[in-house]
Order: C-alpha cells, then structure tokens, then sequence
C-alpha cells in the first residue's frame, strides 16, 4: 500500500504520530523509539505498514527501516498482533531486539505490555533460526574472503543487520572500520546501523 509518509508531523500522542502529507493528517500507530525522533512541526518520514481489514484500515509507522521489518518479522509469528509488536518495540531498540532473540533473552522482552512468558517463548522458538548467522553465510569468491566465522562476533552482528533486511555488500560496508573485537555484539550493530543511516 504505502512505502513510506513523508510530510510533517502535527500530533504527537501515545502510541500515535500524524504526518500532514499535503493537507492530508494520516494517523500512524507507533512505538516510543519512533515518537523520540519526531519532532511536531518537523519533516519527517515514517516507513510504513498497513493493517487492512473489513471495519478498519489502520497504519503503523516507524522512524527507520530496521524497526518495520522488526514489527513485521514479530507480525509473522503465530498469536502475535500489531498491539504486541508495537509494545515489545516500544521497549526495545531494533538492535536490542535482535540480539535478545538470538541470546534467546525472554526476560527482555517480558518488559513490554501484555507480553507474557509464553508469547515471548513462542517468538524467541520462532525467529532464532531466521536469524541464525548459519542461514547468512556467502557464496563463492565472497565467501572465501570475506564470510565471518560461525559463532564470532561479526557473524552475530551480520546475522542482526542481515534480518533487517541490509544486503551483504551493504553489511560489509558499514562493518569497515569498526573495531570489533573491542566491542559487543550490539554495540557493532549499532555502529553498523550509523554508518547506512549516514551514507
């Protein structure tokens, strides 16, 4: 439906953003890591994702690409709705995310709002292997070169960035000139993260 909004925002509220695009107010459910980075009166653009059903048409937006996709991998999982996946990322940064659910860290993500014990069992049970640094291995003469070992902290962070949707050759880019092997896992994604939103 909608890729993304870009326009400026004239209501801030809980769990909700209105973005003016050209006269028109569209109202988009959304987390508190979004709604820190919005500013009303501002430009801004949110990524968006879009309910439809018979008695309602709602739309979910979000501050960058990494969180969408985060929402719609959480979407993708048995008994989890819009409500659930804006709570947990209302808690959680995409990066924290991530990692909670490759060191299947439950108790993060018991934080949120109506997320229980079980739910947050069902998500880590159903998303570890999306994000298994296994599945991200590479080909050929990339793979010779550049392929991070299985269980280092490169390939955890390629495994983070890669199930947000960033190609390898983007990945590798972002990942020059970090010094890995002084920092964790999520603060390489992070850096990483940086480096693609400024290029």
């Amino acid at each position: 439906m909608f890729y993304y909004l870009n326009g400026t925002i004239t209501v801030l509220d809980t769990g909700l953003a209105v973005v003016d695009c050209g006269g028109v107010g569209y109202a988009c459910h959304t987390t508190n890591y979004t709604l820190s980075k919005l500013q009303v009166g501002k430009q801004a653009k949110l990524f968006t994702y879009c309910n439809i059903k018979e008695d309602a048409f709602d739309i979910y937006g979000f501050s960058t690409r990494e969180e969408l996709n985060c929402f719609e991998r959480l979407l993708g999982v048995g008994g989890v709705g819009p409500k659930a996946a804006l709570a947990i990322l209302s808690v959680v940064t995409p990066d924290q995310f991530l990692l909670a659910v490759m060191t299947q860290d439950e108790k993060t993500l018991t934080m949120a709002q109506g997320v229980g014990k079980k739910m947050a069992q069902r998500i880590l049970l159903e998303l570890k292997d999306k994000l298994a640094p296994a599945q991200l291995e590479l080909s050929g003469a990339q793979m010779e070169s550049a392929a991070p070992v299985r269980g280092s902290k490169t390939a955890e962070a390629t495994a983070a960035l890669a199930s947000l949707g960033y190609s390898q050759q983007e990945i590798a880019a972002a990942l020059k000139g970090v010094d890995v092997n002084a920092m964790r896992v999520e603060e390489i994604v992070r850096q990483a993260l940086r480096a693609m939103v400024m290029q």
